[in-house]
């Protein structure tokens, strides 16, 4: 079973560096997503794991299906179309 998703979702955590970078950028371009927070939320790690394949976050998931694990900004930037 796939998981869908009707806007970005981002999986990461408040003691994860990139995590807190790649939700500033998500903040700063006004992007609209859902944030799910593992460390409010830990049974969410396993989704976003079977997502991705690996334990890395944070975890990067558009509507369309397709995911990034640990994105620079300007992955992260290009998946948006930014």
């Amino acid at each position: 079973m796939t998981d869908t998703f009707d806007t970005v979702t981002m999986f990461g955590a408040d003691w994860c560096r990139d995590c807190i970078r790649s939700k500033a950028l998500l903040d700063r371009l006004g992007a609209d997503y859902e944030y799910i927070d593992l460390v409010a939320q830990p049974e969410q790690a396993d989704r976003a794991q079977a997502i991705s394949g690996r334990t890395n976050i944070p975890v990067i998931v558009f509507p369309d299906g397709r995911h990034l694990v640990e994105p620079s900004d300007t992955e992260l930037q290009a998946a948006l179309g930014v």
